[in-house]
């Protein structure tokens, strides 16, 4: 096998394939070049829990781009603790080991932004953005437990799978106490 600049860790290889999914029946003509601007450190990485920034340069171009990791559900979290001992030693042995356990451990984006004007949720910024995730995690796996919400929940608190909305129907307010000041 070919050594892979992304993704050479089965941990990375699960970010590379939100760029690269195996289900494609063409290729992404923007790959090639998200990787030569993830591969010459035209991505700057900011993280906060689940959420990532990035400044992306390229030539006389600047771009921001944000990405927010779905955060995984208690019963994954519960399962993914009972198999791993260490967090801070994850080996592609241990996803191996948690794949086998029938623990899904890719990432699922909730939502895309860049500030470029493809007006696509998967622009040639994301995908460097991608690849540049796919990196920092093949060189400290546990950046992956991170950014899906691993740390932030507790496996022994009640097994509530469903993460708080993110908006509220409309129909859901009382428009008739909605507007009243409160007394």
């Amino acid at each position: 096998m070919a050594d892979n600049e992304f993704g050479y860790t089965a941990w990375g290889m699960d970010w590379v394939r939100l760029a690269e999914p195996l289900h494609r029946t063409r290729p992404e003509p923007l790959l090639p070049r998200a990787r030569s601007i993830a591969r010459n450190h035209g991505v700057g990485l900011e993280i906060e829990g689940r959420i990532v920034r990035a400044h992306i340069h390229r030539g006389g171009q600047a771009s921001v781009s944000h990405l927010e990791v779905e955060p995984m559900p208690r019963t994954i979290v519960s399962a993914i603790a009972e198999i791993v001992s260490d967090p801070g030693q994850l080996t592609d042995d241990t996803h191996r080991a948690l794949i086998d356990a029938g623990i899904a451990l890719a990432p699922v984006l909730s939502s895309t932004d860049c500030s470029c004007s493809a007006r696509t949720a998967y622009c040639l910024h994301v995908f460097a953005v991608l690849y540049s995730l796919a990196r920092r995690v093949d060189e400290n796996p546990r950046l992956a437990l991170e950014l899906r919400g691993y740390f932030d929940a507790d496996p022994l608190e009640a097994n509530v799978d469903a993460p708080p909305p993110r908006w509220i129907p409309l129909h859901a307010i009382d428009p008739t106490g909605y507007f009243e000041p409160a007394r």
